[in-house]
């Protein structure tokens, strides 16, 4: 009883582990010239993900109505005229 007690405890003692920030993604970019490194963040992201994704299924959305009216309107067939003509 009394070991359950002191790991209990030691486990309430313990500092609380804090996660490891994501390695960022670094890319090369090189030439005869230049050579350049970019590293991004992996919360970058996350981020983009966010703020991007609502907008891209706006304007999806949007141009499938859009698509389907003009379609609609296209696929009338005119009249040929032909009882008109003298």
């Amino acid at each position: 009883m009394n070991q359950r007690k002191d790991n209990y405890r030691a486990a309430l003692r313990r500092e609380p582990l804090e996660p490891q920030p994501p390695a960022p993604r670094v890319t090369t970019l090189s030439n005869r010239y230049v050579r350049v490194t970019i590293e991004l963040d992996a919360d970058v992201q996350r981020r983009l993900d966010r703020w991007v994704t609502p907008a891209a299924a706006l304007v999806t959305g949007t141009a499938r109505t859009a698509l389907g009216v003009v379609t609609a309107l296209t696929d009338r067939v005119p009249p040929s005229g032909a009882g008109s003509r003298p």
